[in-house]
């Protein structure tokens, strides 16, 4: 099995199975989702289509940021400690970052998309095993550096292969990272930031991997 790693959200280069990352915080928000009970997660790239979803079905529920700041009229920020305490049961969400959201839109030409967080790092590796791609393209989406999203990229690259792991070492990336940082020292939006970052670094909390299916020209996520 080959793999490639891609740094940035716009990847149209991105071949075979794409495991589409976001650490801080998209698809870890994500998984903290479904563990809350969502039943699937629609992907978008802007607020407005969010919207057009929300007038269209309003038993919706939006979560995200824009430019990492709350959108007004979403229901949720982009925020897993948020997402942990709401119930969600049996709803539909509809995401949108900037940058995890745009690089599941981006790859849609894949054949098929994982999405991972470190909070699913292992389901993510058993997924791509039964899968059996012939080659993985790891999409680091952070765009200020990205060094978190690449961490995990390495990660995961490395289990796939076999080799050696420092999990101290990728985790210490992820704590040090600019977008960490911005979390711990940023403006209001990122209140619950230093909650946020933690949530992120519980390597392997969820038993499920997140995979994104092409239905009616949506993109929706499901815990698989």
């Amino acid at each position: 099995m080959e793999s490639s790693i891609f740094r940035g959200h716009k990847v149209p280069e991105a071949k075979g199975l794409c495991v589409v990352i976001d650490v801080l915080r998209a698809f870890t928000t994500a998984a903290f989702a479904f563990a809350s009970g969502a039943k699937e997660i629609i992907f978008v790239a802007s607020p407005e289509e969010a919207f057009m979803k929300y007038q269209q079905d309003p038993s919706l529920l939006l979560m995200g940021e824009r430019e990492g700041k709350r959108i007004e009229g979403f229901h949720f920020e982009n925020s897993p400690s948020e997402i942990q305490c709401a119930d969600l049961s049996g709803r539909t969400m509809v995401q949108r970052t900037s940058s995890g959201t745009q690089g599941v839109v981006s790859c849609s030409h894949a054949p098929h998309i994982l999405i991972a967080s470190f909070v699913v790092a292992d389901a993510t590796v058993k997924r791509i095993l039964e899968l059996k791609p012939s080659h993985v393209s790891f999409v680091a989406t952070g765009r200020t550096n990205g060094d978190e999203d690449v961490a995990l990229a390495e990660y995961l690259q490395s289990k796939l292969k076999g080799k050696p792991i420092d999990l101290d070492h990728a985790l210490c990336r992820v704590r040090t990272s600019p977008a960490a940082e911005r979390m711990k020292k940023g403006p209001i939006a990122y209140k619950n930031g230093g909650h946020d970052l933690e949530l992120a670094l519980k390597v392997d909390h969820f038993s499920f991997a997140m995979e994104v299916f092409k239905i009616n020209g949506e993109l929706i996520g499901r815990a698989i």
